[in-house]
């Protein structure tokens, strides 16, 4: 008790050191992690939007590969029954 007590005047006295009351302390730690928040969901969205745009493009090319590879068949076959 004693040390939690000693705790507490140290708290107290670093607030008072500081000259903010402890519920403006409270107001602008609350503020930093709102600014914070704001900023991860900003990196997560764009993070996304990447990963969007990247699994777009995988896809465009796997089709674009297939079409590809289905037009070598097709020549191929072509090649061997005029043969």
């Amino acid at each position: 008790m004693n040390k939690s007590l000693l705790l507490a005047l140290i708290a107290a006295a670093a607030l008072a050191a500081c000259g903010k009351k402890p519920e403006e302390a409270a107001a602008t730690a609350a503020g930093a992690a709102a600014t914070a928040a704001s900023a991860v969901a900003e990196t997560a969205s764009g993070a996304a939007s990447a990963v969007s745009s990247a699994s777009d493009a995988a896809a465009n090319a796997a089709a674009g590969a297939a079409a590809g590879a289905a037009s070598a068949v097709d020549a191929a076959a072509s090649a061997a029954a005029t043969k």
